[in-house]
């Protein structure tokens, strides 16, 4: 009889841990899927941006001798877009593994310069449109000569992290009707657009 309560005990003991752990796993897959997963024109995307501190410390590294915001952006987008583009078939990688790896598609490369862009504090977004995505951002100063992608009325300048050495204010190749989608990765959810244009 002693025995048994002490097996009884245990059992109880070993369903709640499994309860708890169901819980947990759970909640992470729900937190995921809402911070992770967002559907666009009947795909599902997989962001993987980052705000660890190895994003915040290379992003810092980069740009540690700028003095104006043209500076900074065309930095980080330098250390990108050069590292070589190869297509990865399977879901987009952070930025640390690209950067371990030394390759990545426009996912994975978007996400490791947008991911540094936040962590510089500037406003930047992913633009979709067929079979491609890309970044735009915002500055406190116009890039002289450059087209902007006005965002409901706001200037965003088109980042393209797979053209090597490509310029702040890349062209749009683009209709701005294949646009499908301006994505915040960071709250993980669809910018609201009431106006777009493309101009100096």
């Amino acid at each position: 009889m002693f025995n048994n309560k002490y097996i009884y005990g245990f059992s109880l003991a070993l369903i709640g841990v499994f309860i708890c752990a169901l819980g947990y796993i759970s909640y992470v897959s729900v937190y995921l899927v809402d911070k992770k997963f967002i559907t666009i024109d009947g795909g599902t995307y997989i962001n993987q941006v980052r705000t660890d501190t190895f994003t915040k410390d290379l992003s810092k590294k980069i740009t540690v001798n700028c003095t104006t915001a043209l500076c900074e952006v065309q930095k980080m987008l330098d250390y990108v877009s050069v590292i070589p583009y190869k297509i990865n078939h399977s879901i987009a990688r952070s930025g640390k593994n690209v950067i371990e790896n030394n390759y990545g598609d426009c996912d994975d490369k978007s996400n490791l310069l947008i991911s540094m862009l936040h962590a510089q504090g500037y406003e930047a977004y992913f633009v979709f449109v067929p079979e491609h995505v890309f970044i735009v951002v915002g500055m406190n100063e116009k890039v002289i000569g450059k087209k902007a992608l006005y965002l409901n009325n706001q200037a965003f300048y088109i980042l393209e992290s797979t053209a090597k050495h490509s310029p702040v204010g890349f062209p749009l190749q683009y209709k701005l009707n294949d646009i499908h989608a301006v994505i915040d990765p960071f709250i993980n959810e669809k910018v609201s657009i009431t106006s777009l244009d493309y101009k100096f």
